[in-house]
């Protein structure tokens, strides 16, 4: 995907898995003619950058620009784009390129993408050219797989819509969740409160499950009818078979047929957190009930330009802490910690 020349661009990267982020300069391409020029202005930290930046994950690529939250201003465009002008505003989500071919893709679903799928950093193009996300000044990108960043949306709030809005709607859409439905979702952290946002937008009473009980109020305030502590055990019996549908947003280990347990006949619960461990579901869990349980990623370029235009219509960002590029050290500490509510931004303006 390299073109002729290229231009320098400004950023922060990681040399290694025990390294800190540090300043650094690389190129990128001159843009081609269906490529849009993006200025970043802000750049969500998700914790997946975290887990590939100590490739904790494996086959992570150094040196890393992490970030695929990614909002900004259109400096250029090829002369074939008609989608982009000068000045527009832009995103860019998790991947920047798929193969155009195969089944998933053609079905806009590139997120599944059979063949090859370049993801927006720690990845490649189709020539073996490494990719570098958004802790930078500038990226470029085919227009196909950029989004049109609706007016009225706070832009450093609407960064990590890009990752977490579009990872938590996803299933919610898919799953049909609406009004009249009752869902639960596990873990009130940076998906969990996007997702809590989004289900109560598309008219379900929602509930929160979490370890944590002075994360109530905040759970109420984001849009949920219903608070349940999950360790305690006369909440969790009180709750049984009381759900349509559980999102599970968690990635630190945890007990899967707990939360099956809520679910109604028929229901499904879908994870989209990645514990590193692999959990244990006996078969009755499944079995009574005819419950499912299922997994979901990100969205293909057409579901997350309609979640952006969902968030748009019912106000919807995430709850942030903005911070300079300086301090992205000790918000991976932080975020590691659960010390941010929900979710940090860097201010590119700082680089």
């Amino acid at each position: 995907m390299t073109g002729s020349g290229a231009f320098p661009v400004r950023g922060y990267a990681t040399s290694g898995p025990g390294a800190l982020l540090e300043p650094f300069r690389f190129e990128r391409r001159e843009p081609g003619p269906r490529d849009v020029v993006i200025d970043i202005l802000f750049c969500g930290i998700c914790h997946s950058d975290i887990h590939q930046a100590r490739d904790e994950w494996g086959h992570s690529i150094y040196p890393m620009v992490p970030g695929h939250e990614i909002i900004g201003r259109v400096s250029r465009v090829g002369a074939e784009v008609a989608r982009f002008r000068a000045g527009d505003i832009a995103g860019v989500g998790c991947f920047v390129d798929s193969c155009r071919k195969c089944a998933d893709c053609l079905d806009g679903e590139e997120q599944y993408c059979s063949v090859h799928l370049a993801a927006t950093y720690n990845g490649t193009f189709s020539d073996g050219s490494p990719t570098f996300g958004g802790y930078s000044s500038a990226i470029v990108v085919d227009e196909g797989y950029t989004l049109r960043i609706p007016g009225g949306l706070d832009l450093a709030g609407a960064a990590p819509l890009l990752c977490a809005g579009i990872t938590t709607y996803s299933p919610l859409r898919h799953w049909k969740v609406g009004a009249g439905m009752r869902v639960g979702v596990v873990g009130l952290g940076g998906l969990g409160h996007v997702g809590v946002k989004i289900a109560a937008a598309m008219g379900a009473e929602v509930t929160v499950l979490s370890t944590s009980a002075g994360k109530a109020a905040d759970a109420a305030r984001l849009g949920a009818r219903n608070f349940v502590v999950t360790r305690d055990r006369a909440a969790l019996a009180a709750a049984a078979r009381s759900l349509d549908f559980i999102l599970d947003t968690v990635s630190a280990p945890h007990d899967l047929p707990t939360y099956l347990r809520l679910l109604r006949r028929d229901g499904a619960m879908v994870l989209v957190g990645a514990p590193p461990e692999p959990g244990s579901v006996p078969a009755f869990a499944l079995i009574s009930g005819r419950k499912s349980l299922a997994g979901s990623s990100i969205g293909g370029i057409r579901e997350t330009q309609e979640m952006l235009d969902f968030c748009a219509e019912h106000g919807i960002t995430a709850d942030i802490e903005l911070i300079p590029i300086q301090q992205v050290n000790q918000a991976y500490e932080r975020t590691i910690s659960a010390d941010v509510r929900y979710r940090f931004v860097i201010d590119m303006k700082t680089l």
